[in-house]
Parts: structure tokens; sequence; C-alpha cells
């Protein structure tokens, strides 16, 4: 996995800019990065040996990470001084379609500023016109609770918190976590977890998509709007344990819209379905 990481990231440009604003490449977002481990590792019909969460700890360990993109250590200083000449940061807009994208969305807003419910959710209902017609609609609620963390005012406001309320009123300046104004302005809001919080959350979401793909498999009729994440997921788990067959079992049930238009699924079937079909012929 890192041999392939330390090569990729040689390949990806270090930096680009737009007007005197350093672009984020998202090329070097830890999710992307881990999008091509899996494909890398499927399209040679091997198991993905870690999870999303387990690479994202062996990035820090192993690369540095700087506005949220992962360099090599000889990339770092090319970066930085780009970074010193541009006068911002410009993230690239994000079109949401699905849940991932609104997940991301999501997590873009949180982390420039944590968001009480009542704050995000007009915002978020602009954003939905472009929403995939066979892709489940979830909930806001559910893809807060799912991804992110309310802040609920028992414990010392999170450092992510912190920084925002700290940074923008003035009030709240040089007071530390434990001070009441400063968790009463912290209650509701919703932020971006820490990885160790990141961990616990992805372990009860991917039990949750497991759930959801399970119906899938007992379903005998079409599943017109199947939750695009719980079949990445179940996917996934179908492919661990080399049970190709049930890859194939689902994707017939699904819309065929869902499967070519989603890279990863389809990556998924047409590995299974070379796989399957090599198997068929040993018995030739």
């Amino acid at each position: 996995v890192w041999d392939f990481i330390q090569t990729h990231l040689q390949y990806l440009p270090v930096a680009k800019k737009n007007r005197g604003d350093l672009l984020f490449v998202p090329e070097r977002d830890p999710r992307i990065l881990f999008d091509q481990v899996v494909s890398f590792f499927i399209r040679r019909g091997f198991p993905i040996p870690l999870s999303s969460q387990e690479f994202q700890k062996g990035l820090a360990q192993r690369f540095s990470m700087r506005d949220g993109m992962y360099f090599l250590s000889e990339q770092v200083a090319e970066y930085d001084r780009n970074r010193a000449t541009s006068m911002a940061i410009k993230q690239l807009s994000i079109f949401v379609d699905d849940e991932a994208s609104a997940i991301e969305w999501l997590r873009q807003e949180l982390k420039i500023k944590p968001k009480t419910y009542s704050e995000i959710h007009p915002l978020f209902l602009n954003e939905l016109s472009g929403w995939k017609k066979n892709e489940l609609q979830l909930e806001l609620a559910i893809l807060l609770e799912q991804n992110f963390i309310k802040y609920d005012a028992e414990d010392d406001v999170p450092s992510q918190i912190h920084t925002y309320l700290s940074t923008n009123f003035k009030d709240l300046r040089g007071l530390e976590k434990d001070n009441p104004s400063l968790k009463n302005k912290a209650k509701e809001r919703w932020y971006v977890p820490d990885h160790n919080k990141a961990d616990d959350l992805e372990r009860l979401r991917l039990r949750s998509l497991m759930r959801e793909f399970e119906t899938y498999k007992e379903e005998k009729k079409k599943v017109k709007q199947p939750r695009a994440e719980a079949l990445r997921a179940g996917f996934n788990a179908c492919w661990q344990v080399q049970d190709y067959q049930t890859i194939l079992d689902v994707a017939s049930k699904i819309p065929s819209d869902v499967l070519q238009e989603d890279e990863k699924l389809l990556m998924f079937y047409d590995n299974a379905q070379t796989l399957t079909s090599s198997q068929d012929d040993d018995w030739d």
C-alpha cells in the first residue's frame, strides 16, 4: 500500500494556482487516495488490506499533510513556498448529487464553520437540486449523526469549535475551553471529528450500511432506489471474502444507471464478473 502511495504522490501536481490563490488539489485528499488504493487492489484481484480509517492513520504517520492534502517529504518545501506567496487556499466547489458528495459538502462547510442544525439545514436544501433520481436521498439529520459530532456542552469545547469561535468573536478570545460563555456559544454546533472519534463513527456507520445491504440481498424484487454507500460497503465486504456471486446477484436487482454511473460499484461488478467467469471456465 505505502509503496503504491509513495509512487502515486510523486506524479501528482504539488501546487496549482489561479489568480494568486492556491487551489486545493483533490487528488491529494486522503479519501481520494484511498479510492486509488482500492482500485489498485481490486483490479489485480486482491483483497483490500486495510480500512479507510486505518489508511488515514497510516498516511498521517508516513507522509506530510498541508491544508488537508498529503505530500512526500521532498514535496512539502515546494508547497510551503507556494503557500507563502498565495493570498488564500481556494476549495473546489462540490456538486451534491449523492450521499458521498453530500458528506463531502458537509465536511467542507463544517470545517470552515461549525454550525447548528438550523444554520446548516437551509444551506443543505439549496444543494439538492442535482440529486440523482435513482439514489436514495437521506435526511440531513441522518447524514450528520452518522458522520459528524454535535457538541452537547457536557465536556470542554472541542478544538475545532474553539478555534472558530475564538477567531470570529472578540468577546470569546482567550477563554479556556471550559468557560461557560464559550460552552454556551458552542452548544448544539456540529463539527468534523478528529481521527479517534471518526473511527468510532465509521464503525457505527458501517454497521448501518451493512444492515441496509442485507435487505438488498434478501429482497426478491428490484430495488428501485438503493443507497449507493450501502452498496459500496456491501460489495467491499463481499470482495474481501471472495463472495463474488452476491455482488452479481445484488447488482442484478438495482437500476443499471446506478451501476454504470458509479465507478466504484462498476469496478467491483466488472472484476467479480471476470473472476466468476474464470471459475466457471475451470470446470469446463
